[in-house]
């Protein structure tokens, strides 16, 4: 038997080095040939631009440095979208190794506000026929400027002193020179953002020899271009059907860097696609203005059902997480903060009609409140909460109220159920006969008993009123004005 196994083994051995030795020769051209192979990474963003895209985006970019992918092609279809996530996008585009090429697509896709200053910022502006970009004005959000912001837009008073003709007509000239038909904001905040905007878009486009003049009107008026026109206007570079004829197109095409000039070598380049992960997912359905919104609503009626049932623990375990996710999602929203505390104060308002009736009071200036609230919570009109589920939730809420309000009117009519005015005026029944005192059984419970008429065994007695634990009654039959118990 040994034998046998020393000569299989001596017979084995050589099999298994030859095969070992093809598998990592095997291996070893596999990674050659995934290092030689040269390929562009596709990246799509069809919706508005928040934190979630700028966190996708900059994964992306990520993964096409660790790859040493030759190009990042964002696929894009977005009506604009929150400052700050696009500034993250622009400011990781412009350092990036890999040049980004940012393809406005499909057909009647558009790069709206947002849109319109990545591709700008973009190494490669591309658009597919049908396409449009442009409304590029800032917004301004959060329910208005700073205290005293007004007070700065404010025009200077008028002098007393009349200017001469040759002053008027040198200020005339002056205007005319500077321009000063452009828009330039009506209040010292709107001025601040618009300026802050033409200047970093004129910058973008300037980097990459487009037309800034026109990147201005986009801000300033608000103008827009279908795919051929900006093509024609010098501020868009290419306008391809699709991502092989984007290739086709800017293959050979020198663009900036963040370290200097780059010709792009696009002919061959095989596609590999980065879609949106459960995790991006995930937080732009949690960004959702309609879900932040519901998510608040169930979050609060949680902690009020978990204050008014201490113990409970399911109602508050839900409210609480549901009002922390809630309170996430409003980092990220363009929030008008008077509108949330309207929210608030509305649901406050219901809330205190439910624990101390004011007989509607309360409740209809909390709908109300409620109602005006939730309209005007999220300003931006691509990031609205839907106005049928604001008219759901308050038809809910005013049902609640209502039958909150019509309980508490029953109760009122009922008679008590305990204590002494529950006492006053049961039927009591005489345990012995007594002339002015003795004892009676009340409730099933034996009390002492006071009355001013002689009481026989077994008489039905009232009870009139109680002093401790002696009881005031009166036959029955003679109480004409005492009600049945």
């Amino acid at each position: 038997m040994l034998e046998l196994c020393r000569v299989l083994n001596n017979r084995c051995i050589p099999w298994l080095v030859v095969l070992l030795a093809g598998l990592l020769l095997a291996w070893l051209a596999s990674a050659q040939e995934q290092a030689s192979r040269q390929s562009a990474l596709v990246m799509t963003i069809d919706g508005s631009i928040s934190p979630a895209s700028s966190d996708y985006f900059q994964r992306g970019l990520e993964k096409a440095d660790e790859q040493n992918a030759k190009l990042v092609i964002l696929r894009l279809d977005t009506p604009g979208g929150l400052d700050a996530s696009m500034r993250d996008m622009i400011s990781a585009m412009l350092a990036s190794d890999v040049p980004v090429a940012v393809y406005v697509a499909p057909a009647g896709a558009r790069a709206a506000s947002a849109g319109t200053y990545l591709l700008m910022a973009s190494h490669v502006a591309a658009m597919a026929p049908s396409t449009h970009l442009g409304s590029a004005t800032p917004v301004q959000m959060g329910g208005g400027g700073l205290p005293g912001a007004e007070d700065e837009a404010k025009e200077p008073e008028a002098s007393d002193e009349t200017p001469t003709q040759d002053e008027a007509e040198g200020e005339q000239q002056d205007e005319q020179a500077s321009g000063d038909d452009k828009r330039r904001g009506e209040t010292a905040m709107e001025r601040k953002v618009l300026e802050d905007a033409v200047a970093y878009i004129r910058s973008l486009a300037e980097r990459h020899d487009r037309n800034a003049d026109w990147a201005e009107r986009a801000v300033r008026d608000a103008v827009n271009l279908t795919a051929r026109e900006a093509l024609a206007q010098n501020v868009t570079d290419v306008v391809a059907s699709d991502i092989e004829d984007l290739l086709a197109q800017i293959d050979g095409r020198e663009v900036v860097m963040s370290g200097g000039n780059m010709t792009l070598e696009t002919a061959d380049l095989t596609l590999d696609r980065f879609d949106p992960d459960w995790r991006t997912e995930l937080l732009s359905i949690i960004a959702d203005p309609n879900v932040a919104y519901f998510l608040m609503i169930v979050g609060l009626y949680g902690l009020i059902f978990e204050l008014m049932n201490p113990g409970a623990l399911v109602p508050g375990t839900i409210g609480a997480i549901c009002l922390l996710l809630a309170l996430f999602a409003f980092q990220v929203l363009p929030i008008n903060y008077a509108g949330l505390a309207l929210v608030l104060l509305g649901l406050g308002l219901i809330i205190g009609e439910a624990l101390m009736p004011s007989f509607g009071i309360l409740g209809i200036g909390g709908i109300v409140a409620f109602v005006v609230g939730s309209v005007i919570l999220m300003d931006d009109r691509n990031m609205a909460v839907s106005i049928p589920l604001i008219a759901g939730v308050a038809l809910v809420a005013s049902g609640l109220l209502l039958w909150v309000v019509l309980r508490f009117a029953g109760l009122r009519k009922r008679p008590p159920r305990t204590g002494e005015e529950e006492i006053i005026g049961a039927v009591a029944i005489a345990l012995e006969d007594f002339d002015h005192q003795g004892h009676v059984r009340l409730r099933g419970e034996r009390w002492n008993a006071r009355t001013g008429e002689a009481v026989r065994k077994d008489q039905r007695l009232r009870v009139k009123g109680i002093d401790g634990l002696t009881v005031e009654v009166a036959p029955v039959d003679v109480d004409s004005d005492a009600t049945t118990s």
